[in-house]
């Protein structure tokens, strides 16, 4: 699947089982939603959560918010059923964990095909195991429908037998394989939650380093951590502004049969433009959004 410019600054999670959520989450300033049925339903509810999420999709009202639905994993007693009725009622993805094999993502996009997913529903693959991690360029590119790499650090940190750090030392390799595997095929990845509500400044640092390090957005576990993560992961005033000379300058430049150009002493060729425009590209598609989510 193609890479499109969409924003996806901030990534909620909304229990599935959860009623009030699921409309709530109508009203946020998410740029995305995923509405789970895995981690946050119990065993026994998950059935029940299934149906309310599907009759939501169904239902709409999310605005342009993308929205998602975390399935089980396919080989839960759950996973096969979800992934057909979530395919039938169409989001804009289905996210999949605990990913056993590669196969499994393959797997998931015949069932999609064969219960009428539509031709624009993505698959996001859960990134949460060391060997998730070690095939990260096969899942990448294993499906025409995958769009997106979710980053599961917590269950990394445990998997890993590592430690949580406000640095994030012992996931930076995970990331960054991730992170490649994803940009490689042209991929959308998110990182992971942060798991302590309490700590403001440690959310706020993992989400500048999130964005230092290339990531798109960051999941997140409560409403209350939106503001923060739009902030950290959009373009800033000055960066859109020098974007823009930039792509102005070395147009000119072009015009005159010139293929670099100096502008304020800084050298800038044609690999310069091009992240310029993919900046400048979604600071109008996040003002988009946020004028959309205001009217």
């Amino acid at each position: 699947m193609a890479e499109t410019v969409r924003p996806r600054r901030s990534v909620l999670y909304m229990p599935g089982s959860n009623t009030r959520a699921l409309e709530k989450g109508k009203t946020l300033p998410a740029d995305a939603l995923i509405l789970d049925l895995e981690d946050a339903v119990t065993p026994d509810a998950k059935a029940e959560a299934r149906r309310q999420v599907c009759a939501a999709v169904k239902a709409g009202g999310y605005g342009r918010r993308e929205v998602v639905v975390r399935v089980n994993g396919l080989h839960t007693p759950w996973g096969h059923d979800d992934l057909v009725q979530v395919s039938e009622a169409g989001p804009d993805a289905v996210l999949l964990p605990k990913l056993v094999s590669v196969g499994m993502v393959r797997e998931a996009g015949r069932l999609m095909e064969q219960h009428g997913a539509p031709e624009n529903m993505a698959l996001w693959c859960m990134m949460e195991t060391p060997l998730d991690v070690l095939h990260a360029e096969e899942i990448a590119s294993s499906s025409p429908r995958v769009a997106c790499l979710v980053v599961g650090t917590s269950d990394l940190t445990k998997d890993l037998h590592a430690s949580h750090t406000a640095e994030r030392l012992p996931l930076l390799t995970s990331m960054g394989l991730c992170l490649l595997a994803a940009r490689a095929y042209g991929l959308a990845i998110l990182d992971g939650v942060h798991l302590d509500l309490a700590d403001d400044e440690g959310f706020a640092r993992a989400c500048r380093q999130g964005a230092e390090l290339g990531f798109d957005g960051k999941t997140l576990i409560h409403p209350k951590t939106i503001a923060v993560a739009n902030e950290a992961f959009a373009p800033s005033v000055e960066d859109v502004a020098w974007s823009r000379r930039i792509i102005a300058a070395h147009a000119e430049a072009a015009a005159e049969g010139k293929g670099v150009v100096v502008v304020d002493g800084k050298l800038v060729e044609a690999l310069h433009v091009e992240g310029a425009r993919r900046l400048v590209a979604l600071a109008e598609a996040i003002e988009e959004l946020e004028q959309a989510a205001s009217s």
